[in-house]
């Protein structure tokens, strides 16, 4: 649409002017003509009428303004109340972001030990011909002392191992909708799977990541399919006297602070990654204490989870000799300052009644029967069948706090550089051994070997720096340590060789961040050196043993010394 702008009125003033005067100057200056006072007077009135006409035509075009700001002004109105409407419309719906990685993996396993076939052999032979095959769970554990008391346990074999490359696809779909002011909703599909293999069941080898279950679906490579990894709710309330927040759902319990950095998007849920970094389904009540406190960012956070159901699909549910609870989780989250460049935060849990494992798919090297004579029978799973697994025993409770402190330095030096840090304690009440017929061989509880159940405290410490580089880019470097008694709930790590929250040991990290198109499209190369010093990190079944103690027995799953793992990934997210 063209429009009339004040300019074209002086224009049009200008045009006519001057047409007046050059018939005036005309008729007065001909050569040709002698003017009589009748044709002056004619030419007079002539220009009287022409300037009544200039007048109307101005008069006109001052109108025509007036109109076309007038429609300028309701179209603007119009254009500014449809996108409000749209934007309205779409956000009480549903808005999706979309975020696809595709990353390669380079492991390389430093002293993998491993059990000899002599030993392993020795559970699939009769008892009679001096195995363990049809012996009672007594009779094996006599046979082992008395192996232990001769030192005729064999040591573990060593090797190397080498998956010089692994592709994943890691999919993401994100969703959330404010309903009003009061009303959310957030949710995230997931799809996380390795090049060439959509099986979703893995092999066991003593890892929680081998197993297919509710805590890790969606954050550990499986199968091609969708996963819900997060859904609920929130509802705000209260805001005139002390706000408040309650939500219901799966929660958003994966990727917590300070994984941010390494992600490089915003915190992507509401544990420290440092306790928990699970998926799992539950509830939370939040206060914010902001203006209460006149504290900035102050706010706590009372949370609510479940681990384990056991009276639903398991082998006991409907029966009367079932004895297994489930198990719940409270947790509180408070955060004590926060004002974008100083941070400050706690996070504490409690689990009532671990079990000696989870629901879930697997595919067993062996199974073990427990007869009604109280044998045990071994069997070789040659052909790979998948085996559903349960919990059989609570072995007690568990306690565990992280404190997590995050400031950024430039306000301080002018550089964007961020720094963490994160301490870590666990505490373990043992009060059963497992009735398992695998784990009770060794007398496995939590923590704990050979029928003990001794209380443990572990410790363990995360901290980092993330530098700014030349082209927008960012440097990490991460450090963390485990001591021999340290659990944590982290088993939904995006990790293809296991949480390094959870290593009894050491881990140093480094990564480069490049974005390309902003963080809508970005690179990140990175590397991982695991140095474990003791067994079993990430599990709470059985004593932890030091690696260069461990004998045959101790690795009846493969046990990591060292591990190497370089990475490359490209991420686009929208």
């Amino acid at each position: 649409m063209v429009q009339n702008k004040p300019g074209h009125k002086a224009g049009y003033k200008k045009i006519l002017l001057l047409f007046l005067t050059s018939l005036f100057l005309m008729f007065t200056f001909s050569p040709n003509t002698l003017w009589a006072d009748s044709e002056v007077d004619a030419l007079k009135e002539q220009l009287r009428q022409l300037s009544e006409m200039m007048q109307n035509v101005e008069k006109k075009i001052t109108e025509m303004e007036e109109k076309t700001a007038e429609k300028d002004s309701e179209m603007e109105e119009m254009d500014e109340r449809l996108n409000e409407a749209e934007l309205h419309t779409a956000t009480d719906k549903l808005s999706l972001g979309i975020e696809l990685r595709s990353r390669a993996d380079s492991i390389h396993y430093d002293g993998m030990l491993t059990a000899p076939d002599s030993l392993m052999g020795s559970f699939f032979t009769p008892a009679a011909s001096g195995g363990f095959n049809g012996a009672t769970p007594a009779q094996i554990q006599q046979a082992i002392a008395g192996m232990a008391a001769a030192n005729m346990i064999p040591a573990p074999e060593e090797n190397d191992i080498d998956n010089d490359i692994i592709y994943t696809n890691r999919f993401r779909i994100n969703m959330k909708a404010r309903i009003n002011s009061q009303l959310s909703f957030g949710g995230r599909l997931a799809a996380y799977k390795v090049w060439g293999d959509s099986s979703g069941v893995q092999y066991n080898q003593g890892s929680m990541n081998d197993i297919t279950l509710d805590g890790t679906t969606s954050s550990l490579p499986t199968d091609d399919s969708i996963h819900l990894e997060r859904a609920y709710f929130n509802y705000t309330f209260n805001r005139d006297v002390l706000p408040m927040n309650f939500s219901l759902g799966r929660r958003p319990a994966t990727d917590g602070p300070p994984l941010e950095y390494g992600e490089y998007g915003m915190e992507g849920g509401s544990p420290l990654a440092h306790l928990i970094n699970w998926q799992f389904d539950g509830a939370s009540l939040n206060f914010s204490l902001e203006d209460t406190t006149n504290i900035p960012g102050a706010a706590f956070k009372l949370c609510y989870g479940v681990g384990f159901e056991s009276d639903w699909g398991n082998s006991g549910s409907l029966t009367e000799d079932s004895q297994l609870d489930d198990v719940h989780l409270f947790g509180i989250i408070a955060t004590l300052f926060d004002n974008d460049t100083t941070s400050a935060v706690l996070n504490w849990a409690h689990a009532f009644d671990i079990t000696d494992g989870f629901t879930g798919t697997t595919v067993m090297p062996f199974t073990v029967v427990q007869n009604a004579d109280g044998t045990l029978t071994f069997e070789q799973n040659t052909g790979s069948y998948i085996s559903r697994t349960e919990p059989v025993t609570n072995l007690g409770d568990w306690d565990a706090a992280t404190f997590l402190v995050r400031h950024n330095l430039d306000e301080r030096l002018g550089k964007d550089i961020d720094l963490f840090f994160s301490l870590g304690w666990s505490h373990t009440d043992p009060e059963n051994t497992s009735e398992h017929p695998f784990y009770s061989l060794m007398g496995d509880g939590l923590l704990n070997s050979n029928g003990e159940l001794n209380k443990r405290t572990g410790y363990s410490i995360y901290a980092g720096a993330i530098f700014p580089m030349p082209f927008d880019a960012r440097l990490g470097l991460e450090y963390n340590w485990g001591s021999r008694y340290w659990f944590n709930f982290s088993g939904a790590e995006d990790s293809l060789v296991d949480s390094k929250l959870a290593a009894r040991g050491q881990v140093w990290e480094g990564y480069y961040i490049q974005p390309i198109f902003s963080d809508n499209f970005f690179v990140k190369l990175g590397a991982r050196y695991y140095d474990y010093k003791y067994t079993g990190s990430g599990s709470p079944l059985g004593e932890p043993v030091p690696i260069s103690d461990a004998n045959a027995l101790n690795t009846l799953f493969p046990v990591a010394d060292k591990v190497w793992n370089a990475y490359l990934s490209a991420t686009v997210r929208f």
